[in-house]
Order: structure tokens, then C-alpha cells, then sequence
């Protein structure tokens, strides 16, 4: 019996020895020292052996399953070892190679001029106030002193949701819930998206983007509304710039004016940016219609005040000299990471 353990023993040391990986490691354990392994099969044979013997051989059993096991722990331990060094070697670090650079994202131009727009009117003691993007027709329309027939509530420039309800195709609607508020004087610009149904083209969206403004306190002229917008555009496009109003015609405003901004790239000299003109149309304002006051509960005889409005978009376009508004839409990264 002393012989067959020697034997299972030295089988058992020399496998573990030739093995050069943690599973097989695994299977010399199972095949020695499992439940139906060769050391069991020996424990399983003791009813063979005479009783004045069994503590003996039992003894031989136990000091080769303890020697089997020692064998195979340090075996497995150096394994383990050398598979963690190696592991070590191959994910090494260079410290001195430069670090992968994470992509971060930046602001939009339409980001960027609104940002500016704001800070202008803000700096001049204006508020930046929010609206509703689903509007009442009252508030987009007849509180604007645009009657009922009127080209501009036309289906075809409108998204109308039903009769009452429809997408805001201006942000002025803003402006008549801040009147109908009551807190006087107002100073505020109301920044958002509009929409319209226009046909996708250079200079046309479905969706885009509108600041308007609106001043009304006692006192206010022309002359102020003048000032202020001159200011702004000095203060967007370059110290330089020079503005023009031509009049024209708006249904919430009188009398209501287009203004011109000189071209700040030829200085109004003529160049292919302004078409050879010298001027660049920019936006349009006026005086507040004493209608829509009324309608707001503000007495036009004791307050007046101007408005005007202008694309987000065409500040964009016209500021960083961009020539199709798709451009601002289409998420191309080498556009958008210029800016």
C-alpha cells in the first residue's frame, strides 16, 4: 500500500511539474484528490485493509494528499505570478507619451451671437424675458394690431394647430404678455425659436430663431429708439459702423422704419459682401402702434415706447460671414468646430 501511494505521489508531483497553465493545474487536481479521484479510490479501499493497519494506512493517505496539495498550491502561486508579471509588462504606461485629448464640445454661432446680443442689451439695463413657443392667435396676431384677414395669418405662413391655437411665427407675443403684465417702464429683448412655413433654402427655414425688443416708459421717441440701435450696432459690428433708417411699414408699429448697418467689411465703400452697396440690411422697428397699447391696458397718451426686431440667424450669417443658413442646421463637425 506505502508503495502505491509513493507511486500515486510521484505521478501526481510529476503532472503538476509538466503543467503550464492554471487549468490544467485544475485538472491534476481533480484527478488526484476528486471525488473520484486515484487518493480517494485508495480511502475507498480501506474496508480491504486489516483493521489493526487501517490508522496507518490512513496516515500514509493524508500526508500524500497533503504533500500533493502543497505541490500544487506552490505550483498554481508561481503561476499566478509569472501570468501577473506578464500582464504588468504588456500594459504599461508610458508616462511620457502625450494624453488622448477628450473631443469637447463648444458653443453654436447661433450660441455665440445670442450670447453677444444679450450682453449688449443687458450692459444698456434691458431684461431678457421667455415665451411660450405655442402660442393663441390673439397673442401672435390681434394683439399686434394684425387684423383677422391679414396676409401674414395666411395658412400658407403659419402652422396653425386649430383655429385658436398655432406655432409662433414672431416672438412679440412675449412683449404683449409683459404689457398686459402692468409693470412699467419696460426694457426687455425677447430671444427664441419661431416658425413659419417657408421652403428650406440659403436664407429660409422652417424653424428659426428671432430677438425682438421692446421699450415703454414715459417720454420715449423716435430719437431713443434711434440711439439705442445705433449703439447695438456699434457695439456688434465695430465702433465704425454707421446705421440708416428707411421707412416702412409694420402693422404693430408707427411710423416704422428698416435700418441699414454700413458694411463692416469695405467700411460702406462697396464690396461684394454688401452687393456693392455700402449697406446691409439688418432688421426692422418702430415706433409702438398706440393701438396695442390700448389693447394692453397702457394709456398711450401718458407712455409710448419703440420695438424692433431681428433674426438670430442673420447676425450669425452676417457676423461670421457665412453664406447658406443650412449650414447653422446640418451638425457638419468641420463647420461647426470653426467657430
Amino acid at each position: 500500500m506505502k508503495e502505491r501511494l509513493e507511486q500515486i505521489k510521484a505521478e501526481a508531483i510529476r503532472q503538476i511539474n509538466e503543467s503550464e497553465a492554471l487549468d490544467k493545474l485544475n485538472d491534476v487536481r481533480v484527478s488526484f484528490l476528486g471525488k473520484k479521484g486515484e487518493l480517494t479510490a485508495v480511502l475507498k479501499g480501506m474496508k480491504d485493509v486489516a483493521p489493526e493497519d487501517r490508522p496507518k494506512v490512513g496516515q500514509l493517505v493524508n500526508e500524500a494528499r497533503a504533500e500533493i496539495e502543497r505541490v500544487l498550491d506552490e505550483a498554481k502561486s508561481n503561476m499566478e505570478k509569472k501570468l501577473r508579471e506578464a500582464r504588468m509588462k504588456a500594459e504599461v504606461i508610458d508616462v511620457t507619451l502625450p494624453a488622448q485629448k477628450n473631443r469637447v464640445g463648444h458653443r453654436h454661432p447661433n450660441t455665440i451671437a445670442l450670447e453677444e446680443v444679450e450682453r449688449i442689451f443687458i450692459g444698456m439695463g434691458y431684461e431678457v424675458v421667455e415665451g411660450p413657443e405655442v402660442e393663441k392667435d390673439y397673442y401672435n396676431f390681434e394683439a399686434l394690431n394684425i387684423p383677422a384677414d391679414h396676409p401674414a395669418k395666411d395658412e400658407q405662413d403659419t402652422f396653425y394647430i386649430n383655429s385658436d391655437i398655432l406655432l409662433r411665427t414672431q416672438t412679440s407675443g412675449v412683449q404683449v404678455h409683459e404689457m398686459e403684465r402692468g409693470k412699467l417702464p419696460i426694457r426687455m429683448i425677447a430671444p427664441g425659436r419661431v416658425f413659419r412655413a417657408d421652403e428650406v433654402d440659403a436664407t429660409h427655414s422652417p424653424s428659426f430663431h428671432q430677438i425682438e425688443g421692446l421699450v415703454i416708459d414715459k417720454n420715449i421717441t423716435f430719437a431713443d429708439l434711434k440711439g439705442t440701435l445705433a449703439e447695438f450696432a456699434k457695439e456688434l459690428f465695430g465702433e465704425e459702423t454707421k446705421v440708416k433708417f428707411r421707412p416702412h411699414h409694420f402693422p404693430f408699429t408707427e411710423p416704422s422704419a428698416e435700418m441699414d448697418v454700413s458694411c463692416f467689411k469695405c467700411g460702406g465703400s462697396g464690396c461684394r459682401f454688401c452687393k456693392g452697396e455700402g449697406w446691409i440690411e439688418i432688421l426692422g422697428c418702430g415706433m409702438v402702434h398706440p393701438k396695442v397699447l390700448k389693447m394692453c391696458n397702457i394709456d398711450p397718451e401718458e407712455y409710448t415706447g419703440f420695438a424692433f426686431g431681428v433674426g438670430l440667424e442673420r447676425i450669425a450669417l452676417l457676423k461670421y460671414e457665412i453664406d447658406d443658413m443650412r449650414l447653422l442646421y446640418e451638425n457638419d463637425i468641420r463647420f461647426l468646430k470653426q467657430f
